[in-house]
């Protein structure tokens, strides 16, 4: 799949290193010296790196956004990313648009209207993150989807559930969850079914509405 990444920093660099390494074709589109040299310092291929601005036609089109399935904004000013969308979704038609959002104030003007099919906005992340450690104790929220309620979500499985050792088949889940994966300390990842049994100890990604994630956490979390 062809990504282009518009900004280098830190956000940039990890995205371009994480989509590389699942075997995407990845351009990141940079013009400040100091985050070029992160770059390159990363690993990333001189190949990977275009010099430039990606507010700049000019440069969008050298780096192949007529043929990309996904561009991600991730500059740190939201005005860049923003133009950057708009130029995307409405000049090139590129089919998924994602961008970070860097001022939570500025988060309204993240919409399909703007080009933004959607929208990470890190302080919301955080934030839910800690509202979910305080509330929820088990659970932790992975990512907000900009459309609705609903988020993927990591839960770890208590010894003192109820649900140890149960069977997925057994559990009464909420209607507005889905159990995507289960995995366990060494990394082993088992794709949910009904006979899949529960053990204490695993983590559980889910994606989940706030009221099922409430359930969840009384289903799989410690009495």
């Amino acid at each position: 799949m062809k990504i282009i990444i518009v900004g280098g920093g830190q956000v940039g660099s990890y995205i371009a290193w994480l989509l590389t390494e699942n075997g995407n074709d990845v351009t990141v589109i940079e013009y400040k010296e100091k985050a070029l040299q992160a770059l390159r310092k990363s690993g990333l291929k001189e190949s990977c790196i275009l010099v430039g601005d990606g507010t700049d036609a000019a440069v969008l089109e050298r780096a192949g956004v007529r043929k990309c399935s996904a561009l991600v904004c991730a500059a740190g000013q939201d005005e860049v990313n923003l133009t950057a969308a708009m130029m995307a979704k409405f000049e090139y038609d590129v089919p998924k648009v994602v961008a970070r959002v860097n001022n939570p104030e500025n988060a309204w003007l993240f919409h399909s209207g703007m080009g933004v099919d959607a929208r990470i906005n890190q302080a919301d992340i955080i934030g839910h993150m800690i509202a979910d450690e305080m509330n929820y104790h088990s659970i932790m929220t992975l990512m907000r989807l900009s459309k609705g309620e609903y988020s993927i979500v990591r839960i770890h499985v208590d010894y003192r559930s109820p649900n140890v050792d149960k069977s997925i088949a057994e559990i009464s889940l909420p209607a507005q969850a889905v159990l995507i994966a289960i995995y366990e300390d060494d990394n082993t990842l088992i794709i949910p079914h009904g006979e899949t049994v529960i053990r204490a100890g695993q983590y559980i990604l889910a994606f989940a509405d706030e009221e099922a994630m409430k359930e969840l956490n009384r289903l799989f979390g410690g009495a």
